[in-house]
């Protein structure tokens, strides 16, 4: 498999080069050069196959001769070794919940793919690699612990102060080791823009070996195909019938991989694009117009998305058709006030506890069903409720209990190094 950069001013690649290197270098996002379909009778033997082994399957085509199949096995067996059920939840809706691996989210799936591959590009290199990323929650998170102590890998993490939930910061911030968390004063966005700002400076990339692990990097991105086929195969055994899959959308990596195992062969009955007040796509969805706009603080803040990088990819599948676009995904944009009021509301009608991601895709796909009643829909639950412990104990009046695993780590102290949302500031710490 070759990979090639969506400004096409860069040569193609390996998924290997593709994946050290995280973008190209001329700024573009990395995209196969073919999309793989799944073999004959894979969606049919779903049910039946062992999760490692579907990771597999899916991934194998991308991944190509970089990686031998026993380390590329061992690899996926190693990424997808937790539960991921889907729940029913009330009339016509299930949630897939995704928070069972170790950071309790579901980057926890693409960062350990990640951490994993990366290891075994860099395991005969004299100089480190390192990963710098921009997260809005989660994503750091997961880099941190899929990172953490791995040899020869170095993780620079930005982060934008204030705008992260206890838990999430703790998480960011907590480890040491090879990981240092850079606390910038601003958004999501800046850190985003700080970290491809990084990327085009030819000299400081000359100087040293840098990636990314967020979703623009495909070893992030592509292994998210892996739990829609879970998805899918759990709904089709209880409604015999392709699903609305409603996600809640940020930078829009999980939908992209979504979209992507849908036209590998995936069956889905529509995607549900669900935003929080960043509603860039679902009004490009309304108008045809693509607009960034500057990104607003909200309850799910992983979403705080102004310009999200993976639609890219999402509009070279298409090849830019909008039509066919708009045939196959519905946006919504949900406010802070509904969020809250539907983690409220289905906690007292059904008993079970949303995460304001997941409150937002399941008002969105609310909307969808109540449009179309002969379907039946799934929404990804992306994060665990303790992640949002005040959003979400004043929707229900009730604590959410931390978990055992996390115990221990919310009792160290915090580490992070404030940084102002200036290139300069981020080149000067990163040439030290």
């Amino acid at each position: 498999m070759r990979y090639y950069s969506l400004n096409r001013q860069s040569e193609t690649v390996d998924f290997r080069a593709a994946t050290i290197a995280g973008q190209a270098p001329d700024g573009g996002l990395y995209f196969p050069e073919t999309i793989p379909r799944f073999p004959a009778g894979f969606v049919e033997q779903l049910p039946n196959l062992e999760p490692a082994e579907v990771a597999y399957m899916v991934l194998a085509p991308y991944v190509g001769e970089a990686i031998p199949e026993a380390e590329l096995r061992r690899i996926c067996a190693e990424t997808v070794n937790f539960p991921f059920p889907l729940v029913p939840v009330a009339e016509r809706i299930s949630a897939l919940e995704l928070f069972h691996g170790p950071t309790l989210a579901f980057k926890d799936v693409g960062a350990r793919f990640m951490s994993r591959c990366l290891g075994y590009f860099s395991r005969n290199e004299t100089q480190p690699v390192t990963v710098l990323v921009a997260t809005s929650g989660d994503t750091g998170g997961a880099v941190a612990s899929g990172f953490l102590g791995v040899p020869g890998v170095e993780v620079v993490i930005l982060y934008p102060s204030g705008r992260v939930s206890p838990v999430q910061e703790q998480q960011l911030t907590a480890l040491g080791q090879n990981v240092t968390a850079l606390e910038v004063r601003g958004n999501f966005d800046d850190c985003q823009r700080l970290v491809k700002h990084a990327f085009r400076d030819q000299e400081l990339m000359s100087q040293r070996r840098f990636t990314s692990a967020n979703s623009i990097n495909v070893a992030r991105w592509l292994p998210q195909q892996v739990y829609y086929c879970y998805a899918v195969a759990q709904a089709l055994a209880q409604t015999n019938e392709p699903p609305v899959v409603a996600v809640p959308s940020g930078n829009f990596g999980n939908l992209c991989a979504g979209l992507l195992a849908y036209v590998s062969g995936l069956p889905v009955g529509h995607f549900v694009a669900a935003c929080n007040a960043n509603a860039v796509v679902p009004a490009y969805l309304t108008s045809g117009q693509y607009a960034a706009r500057p990104a607003v603080a909200t309850l799910s803040n992983a979403m705080d998305v102004g310009d999200p990088s993976n639609f890219g990819r999402i509009l070279e599948m298409f090849r830019h058709e909008y039509p066919a676009i708009r045939e196959l995904l519905s946006g919504y944009s949900v406010t802070d006030q509904e969020t809250t009021a539907t983690i409220r509301r289905v906690h007292q009608q059904t008993g079970y506890v949303l995460d304001p991601h997941g409150a937002v895709a399941y008002f969105a796909l609310e909307h969808y069903l109540r449009r179309h009643p002969e379907t039946h829909g799934l929404l990804l639950e992306t994060a665990h409720p303790v992640k949002f412990p005040e959003a979400v104990e004043a929707a229900t009046g009730q604590t959410v209990p931390v978990p055992a695993e996390l115990q221990s780590l919310m009792q160290q102290p915090k580490q992070s190094i404030l940084l102002e949302p200036e290139y300069e500031a981020l080149r000067a710490f990163l040439e030290r």
